[in-house]
């Protein structure tokens, strides 16, 4: 306050008021304050860059490259920086040529970078999408660059060009002049046409690996002074999803809501995410059966302001992670990852199967989509945990019928016959305990009743029989052994015994056969394994220089060409295949097997196929 006057000394331009010390600057977000200026900025897109210096260096230099990716990967500012690169010169110095090295700003590299360069022309094809915008860049492209080296033209969003002006640009784009080059860049690059395509030099720039991106958030905040918690900066890049000027967009919004720190929580409130180790808590809880404690965990965080579709979709995305430290232990190193998640992850994925984790994966994947639609979305988020609780550790069919298996065969012995009933699967109490509950549901809940209503007449005990061991195959026969490879659901080595084997001899315990053309050269020593497998006997199986038989295939396709062969002689079938030229012999069948019912006559009877088959033939 002024003393004399009795008013506020922090306003300018009254009298009686403090003049300020200097204008205030202009406050710049961190996407545009930390945007590249030079190659050795670009992060995650070295293959690119590689590429770039060597066909500068080559002297090799396309007349138009094509930028595509993601939203925030680049794209513009790596068409910018190119631009730079192409008109790289120092004054004073010789002349260089395109490089990819700018240690220092030369005469152009400002105004290029800052979008007022006269000889580099920015065009948004969002905005400008008709032939005209493209007629006003040939007709200027005849003229040579004002002071650069180049003349470089940038359009950005170039897929939003209509048909006509993609049309326009064709020839230009061909056989442009020697001082023009051209720089697309699309988000969508299947709108492009190939025509465009063909004629420029194509850039996939990648989304930003999480560790980079991490590293690159960190190294900001230490340049902005701002304190961050790496669990805050692992949130921010995960919800980038690879996306730099996501990251720092997000970085910038943590560091307003934070008061100039970066935490976790704040994070977390930002984004409107759970917390991390809750997600983990409900994990286990579903994981575990126990349905009233996933209830309560999932109230909580919605009365903490968690949405439960991003609830969901954390818990799905913490099941693909529990499924990657499972097949991938290394993923424990990604640095975005917290202790907590790296420790109890770990834990989660030596106990859980794989099975248990891709049903729980399916289970979720279907639910994001129905709670987000649901007019009570935690409503839908409970049953969707209901399903996931119940159906996470069910038996795979073939282990069902196992343990069912199994199961009759522990069956006390001393009951009677008439009452012998094969074991059913356990009965879920529907009021909690989820998967647990399972293995604690009485058998007989659903046979008793059935039993009750139906007595049987009680029958003297019999002692059961003693198991009898399944006979040995016998191997009389090469057919014997590919029935032999059928049977026991070896497709791949009964393909091999049809189609790659000549066969030279077989006896008992010794096969020698010539292998076909093609045939894979482990087939003898694949065989030998398997039939000591089957039968618990070893055999000889050798390779021979023999010609042998043909191959079981090629005699089984030998004789279905006889067959058509002698169809073909028959005098009847002659006739017909003359009275209608193109008609030809699709395929030869049996008499005997021909009297057979066919399907017609087994259901609709004899009078009404009979009439089916007059149909059929009225209409041929």
């Amino acid at each position: 306050m002024d003393a004399s006057t009795g008013t506020p000394d922090d306003e300018p331009g009254l009298p009686g008021f403090a003049a300020p010390a200097a204008a205030a600057t202009p406050y710049r977000v961190l996407a545009r304050k930390y945007r590249p200026t030079h190659f050795g900025d670009l992060i995650g897109q070295e293959a690119m860059v590689r590429t770039l210096a060597n066909g500068f260096a080559a002297n090799r230099i396309p007349q138009a490259w094509m930028l595509t990716g993601v939203r925030g990967v680049g794209k513009t500012t790596t068409a910018r920086i190119l631009a730079r690169g192409l008109n790289y010169a120092l004054a004073g110095q010789p002349e260089t040529g395109p490089t990819v090295a700018m240690p220092q700003l030369g005469l152009h590299c400002a105004a290029i970078m800052e979008s007022r360069h006269m000889d580099v022309l920015e065009m948004d094809a969002a905005s400008h999408t008709g032939i005209d915008d493209v007629r006003a860049i040939i007709d200027g492209i005849r003229y040579g660059p004002v002071s650069a080296r180049y003349k470089v033209y940038i359009v950005d969003e170039v897929h939003m060009l209509s048909e006509k002006a993609f049309n326009a640009f064709l020839k230009t784009l061909e056989e442009p002049p020697p001082h023009a080059k051209f720089v697309f860049a699309t988000t969508e690059i299947r709108k492009v046409p190939v025509t465009i395509l063909s004629r420029c030099q194509r850039f996939d720039l990648r989304r930003v690996e999480a560790p980079v991106l991490h590293a690159h958030l960190a190294k900001v905040c230490a340049a902005e002074k701002v304190e961050a918690e790496d669990e805050a900066l692992g949130a921010i890049v995960r919800a980038a999803e690879g996306s730099v000027r996501d990251a720092l967009s997000l970085l910038d919004q943590a560091i307003a809501h934070g008061a100039g720190a970066v935490t976790a929580q704040s994070v977390r409130d930002m984004l409107g995410l759970a917390d991390r180790a809750r997600i983990l808590d409900l994990f286990e809880a579903v994981m575990r059966g126990s349905v009233p404690a996933a209830f309560a965990e999932l109230r909580a965080q919605y009365d903490s302001g968690a949405d439960p579709s991003v609830v969901l979709s954390d818990l799905a995305a913490f099941t693909h992670l529990v499924t990657r430290l499972k097949v991938v232990p290394e993923t424990a190193q990604d640095p975005t990852l917290s202790e907590t998640e790296r420790v109890r992850g770990g834990q989660f994925a030596e106990k859980l199967s794989i099975r248990a984790l891709s049903r729980a994966w399916q289970i979720l994947l279907k639910a994001i989509p129905e709670v987000q639609a649901a007019p009570r979305p935690l409503a839908a988020a409970e049953m969707a945990i209901v399903r996931l609780a119940y159906a996470a550790d069910l038996p795979t069919p073939d282990e069902a019928l196992r343990q069912l298996k199994a199961e009759a065969a522990a069956a006390p012995a001393d009951e009677p016959p008439a009452l012998a009933r094969p074991a059913l699967p356990p009965i879920p109490d529907l009021r909690g305990g989820g998967s647990a509950a399972l293995a604690a549901a009485p058998r007989t809940m659903l046979a008793e009743p059935i039993l009750e209503a139906a007595p049987v007449a009680m029958a003297a005990p019999v002692a059961p029989p003693a198991p009898v061991a399944p006979p040995t195959p016998r191997l009389g026969r090469f057919e014997d052994l590919i029935a032999l490879a059928d049977a026991n659901r070896d497709i791949l080595l009964r393909t091999a015994l049809e189609r790659d084997v000549h066969l030279v001899r077989f006896e008992e315990g010794r096969i020698e056969f010539r292998l076909a053309q093609g045939g894979r050269a482990s087939l003898a020593t694949d065989l030998a394994a398997a039939i000591e497998r089957w039968i618990g006997r070893r055999w000889i199986v050798a390779l021979s220089k023999e010609a042998g038989e043909p191959t079981r295939d090629a005699a089984a396709r030998a004789v279905v060409e006889t067959r058509r062969e002698n169809a073909a002689a028959d005098p009847f079938v002659r006739e017909v295949l003359t009275r209608f030229p193109g008609a030809e012999i699709v395929d030869v069948r049996d008499t005997a097997a021909a009297a057979l019912p066919t399907p017609e006559q087994e259901i609709l009877g004899e009078s009404d196929a009979a009439r089916v088959d007059e149909l059929g033939d009225d209409e041929s």
